[in-house]
C-alpha cells in the first residue's frame, strides 16, 4: 500500500551511496547476499530475547535491500539479480515470525503459524501474478523499475517491515499484532486473487 510512495524517495536517498559502492567494485548481488546474512542474524537475536538487536539487524537488512536495487539500476539490472532479491526477501520475511515462535512456542506458536500462513497467500499471489504478467508482457505502471510486476495490496513490503518493528518493540503483544496483520494479509491475498481473475480473463 505504501511501497509506491516510499521506494522512489528511498532510491533518491540511496543513489549517491550506491554510486560510491559501484565505483569501488561492489555488485548488486554481493550486496544482496550480505544483507541477507545480516537479516538472518535477527533470528538468533530475537530467539534469544534480544529484540532491540533483532530490530537493528532487520533495519540493516532493509537498507542493504534498497542499496542492491540502487546499484543494479546504475550498473544494469539482471534476471539473476531480480531472482536472488525476491527469493531471499521472501525467505527473510518468513524467518522473523519463526524467530518469535522460537522465543515462546506456547504463547506465540498459533499466532506465528497464522502469520506464516498469511505470508504464503500474499507471496504466492504476488509471484503467480508476476509470472503471468511477464508472459503477457505487462509492466507495473507504479513500479516500472522492479524486476517483477509489482502487485500492490494492503500488506506490502513497507507494512511488513512496520510489523517487524512493532513486534520487536512490543514483543509481549506479538500474538495480537501478528493476528491483526495476518487478517490484513488474507484480505490482500483475496484482492490479488480477484485482480488476477479479472486481469487474465480469456
Amino acid at each position: 500500500m505504501l511501497d509506491s510512495y516510499i521506494i522512489p524517495t528511498q532510491e533518491r536517498l540511496l543513489r549517491p551511496l550506491a554510486a560510491w559502492l559501484l565505483a569501488h567494485g561492489a555488485t548488486a548481488n554481493r550486496i544482496t547476499l550480505v544483507g541477507f546474512v545480516i537479516g538472518l542474524g535477527a533470528v538468533p537475536a530475537i530467539a534469544g530475547g534480544q529484540f532491540t538487536l533483532g530490530l537493528v539487524l532487520i533495519a540493516l537488512n532493509r537498507i542493504f535491500d534498497g542499496l542492491d536495487g540502487a546499484v543494479a539500476r546504475l550498473a544494469g539490472p539482471t534476471d539473476r539479480g531480480a531472482f536472488l532479491d525476491i527469493a531471499l526477501d521472501f525467505f527473510f520475511y518468513a524467518a522473523i515470525p519463526f524467530a518469535f515462535v522460537l522465543v515462546d512456542p506456547a504463547v506465540n506458536g498459533l499466532a506465528g503459524s497464522l502469520l506464516l500462513f498469511s505470508f504464503v497467500g500474499t507471496g504466492s499471489s504476488f509471484l503467480a501474478f508476476a509470472v503471468i504478467a511477464q508472459r503477457r508482457g505487462l509492466t507495473s505502471l507504479k513500479m516500472p523499475k522492479k524486476g517483477l510486476y509489482y502487485l500492490g495490496g494492503i500488506t506490502e513490503g513497507a507494512e511488513t517491515i512496520a510489523l517487524f518493528a512493532l513486534i520487536c518493540l512490543f514483543p509481549e503483544h506479538f500474538a495480537i499484532i501478528a493476528t491483526v496483520f495476518a487478517a490484513l494479509a488474507f484480505v490482500t491475498t483475496l484482492v490479488r486473487w480477484w485482480w488476477g481473475w479479472k486481469a487474465f480473463a480469456e
